[in-house]
C-alpha cells in the first residue's frame, strides 16, 4: 500500500495511511478478553537479571531453539539491510525515481502475502525446520541476485521472492519456538527472539552502509 501511495498520491499520504492503519489494531486489542493470570512480581534489578540468566541458560541448552535464534540473528545482520539501502538501489543503481522506489517497496510485501497464504493452510509444525533452512538459503541467493540486477523489472521479481522467503523464515521460526518452549519460559525466550531478529538489524544496516560507502 505504501508503494502504491508513493507512486500515485505522494509520500505524505503514506504517513496518513500508516497512522490510520493502527486504528484497527487498537480496536482488535481492546476486543480481546483474556483470563487473568497470576504473575510473579519482579521487585529488584537482581530479580530481573536472575530471570534473564535463566532464560539465557534455557535457550543455550535447548538446541532447536538455540539454532533458530542463531539463524534469526544471521538474518537480522545480513538479510534485512537491503531495505535500508533501497533508496540507493532505486536512484543510483537502477537509475530510477520515486516511482521506482515505490515499485521496489511494494514487491517484498506481495511475496510476504504469498508466504502468509501458504502458512495459513498448514497444520502443525512438522517440516517447518527444513523450511527454515531452505528459506535462509534462498534469501541469500535472492539478495545476491538483487545486488547484481540492473533491470527494474527483474529486481521487482527478485524482491517478491525475497519477501516470501523472509516471512517463511521468520514466521516458521516463531511457530516452532512458541510450540516447543515451556510455558513459564515463553516470555524470556521471546525476548531473545526479538533481540536476535530486531536487535541485529541496526548492526546489519551499519555494516551494509559502511561497505556501500567504502565502495
Amino acid at each position: 500500500m505504501g508503494g502504491i501511495l508513493i507512486a500515485t498520491l505522494g509520500v505524505k499520504y503514506c504517513f496518513l495511511y500508516d497512522t490510520l492503519s493502527y486504528i484497527p489494531a487498537i480496536f482488535t486489542l481492546l476486543a480481546m478478553r483474556l483470563k487473568v493470570r497470576s504473575m510473579q512480581a519482579l521487585t529488584s534489578l537482581s530479580d530481573t537479571l536472575q530471570k534473564l540468566r535463566e532464560g539465557f541458560e534455557y535457550v543455550s541448552k535447548f538446541q532447536p531453539i538455540r539454532a533458530i535464534l542463531l539463524i534469526l540473528a544471521l538474518q537480522g545482520l545480513v538479510g534485512m539491510s537491503h531495505v535500508a539501502l533501497m533508496p540507493i538501489f532505486a536512484a543510483k543503481i537502477l537509475n530510477g525515481d520515486a516511482t521506482t522506489m515505490a515499485h521496489l517497496s511494494t514487491s517484498a510485501p506481495i511475496g510476504s502475502l504469498f508466504a502468509c497464504l501458504y502458512l495459513s493452510v498448514r497444520r502443525g509444525i512438522a517440516g517447518l525446520e527444513r523450511l527454515i533452512v531452505v528459506a535462509e538459503v534462498l534469501i541469500g541467493i535472492s539478495l545476491i541476485s538483487f545486488s547484481l540486477s540492473r533491470q527494474v523489472g527483474l529486481s521487482i521479481i527478485i524482491l517478491v521472492f525475497t519477501g516470501c522467503f523472509s516471512i517463511l523464515l521468520i514466521t516458521s521460526s516463531n511457530m516452532i519456538i512458541q510450540t516447543l518452549v515451556a510455558e513459564d519460559k515463553r516470555g524470556r525466550v521471546m525476548s531473545f527472539y526479538a533481540l536476535a531478529m530486531v536487535g541485529m538489524m541496526p548492526f546489519g544496516n551499519l555494516l551494509a552502509g559502511t561497505e556501500f560507502w567504502c565502495d
